[in-house]
């Protein structure tokens, strides 16, 4: 599931295989920008934007793609054979002489002018991995809705950006609060800390192929996944329910000892 430390991670190996070199093939596979064409073009840079992901190319212009569920991109070398998935599913093919980027299944792929991407993600909070980063106003934002759930306000991404349903339920867990808890009933010395330790486990993981927030080898997580299984903490099994505004529902762990507070009224069987 792509959060902002995949996203961080997809940044880096764009920016290493594209950016400095002239691209030799460009092909975007959406019909609005199906006749564009990069080719003959330097990558300048490839920059993660919490969960957006910015290319930016000679002449003032920047691809911007977002990977949402399950998109991705994936670097080739000359001569190996593509895997990310069906021809049908390619939305962008970006190539140089020495490496091709593949873009798979990505919901969101434009063109647009480099001087105008605020337009695409200028609605974002501080990026919890980005030089934006400021604690202060990620916790200025999330309480603007104190009586918002916290769970909903962590994947809000107007609040802070990278965090996804994965870090939202750990995070949560390490509070000790259920994410049903209303932001503003977060005890002081719970709330205050909150964003850098949501900055902590993001950029623990940036470099890693998989998440940990346990610090533990063969246990990577205290409850995202581990439904019905025992609580690495207390033993409790860890329960199961769906969060969110009603149009968009999120599967969400949480420990019933070790998370006190609110819970939903249908926790899945």
């Amino acid at each position: 599931m792509p959060e902002g430390d995949t996203v961080w991670q997809a940044a880096h190996r764009l920016h290493d295989a594209l950016a400095g070199r002239t691209l030799t093939r460009s092909d975007l596979r959406v019909p609005k920008f199906a006749t564009a064409d990069l080719t003959g073009r330097t990558v300048l840079d490839v920059t993660p934007r919490g969960k957006h992901l910015l290319t930016r190319v000679e002449g003032g212009l920047t691809l911007h793609s977002h990977l949402r569920m399950d998109g991705s991109w994936r670097v080739f070398e000359p001569g190996q054979r593509w895997n990310g998935g069906p021809a049908h599913q390619i939305r962008a093919v970006l190539g140089t002489a020495d490496r091709t980027a593949v873009g798979y299944r990505l919901p969101v792929l434009e063109l647009i002018r480099t001087a105008h991407e605020d337009r695409a993600v200028g609605h974002l909070g501080p990026d919890l991995l980005g030089p934006d980063w400021d604690p202060d106003r990620a916790l200025a934002n999330l309480l603007k809705e104190p009586s918002r759930p916290l769970g909903e306000a962590l994947l809000d991404q107007r609040n802070l950006a990278g965090i996804g349903n994965v870090f939202k339920s750990e995070l949560c867990f390490l509070l000790g609060v259920t994410p049903w808890l209303p932001v503003g009933d977060l005890p002081v010395g719970r709330s205050a800390p909150l964003p850098e330790l949501a900055r902590k486990l993001l950029e623990f993981n940036r470099e890693r192929p998989i998440r940990n927030t346990t610090g533990r080898r063969g246990q990577d997580l205290f409850v995202y996944g581990r439904a019905r299984r025992p609580c690495l903490r207390c033993g409790t099994p860890v329960r199961l329910a769906d969060q969110g505004d009603g149009s968009t529902e999120r599967p969400t762990y949480w420990c019933p000892t070790c998370q006190p507070g609110p819970t939903p009224l249908t926790p899945r069987p």
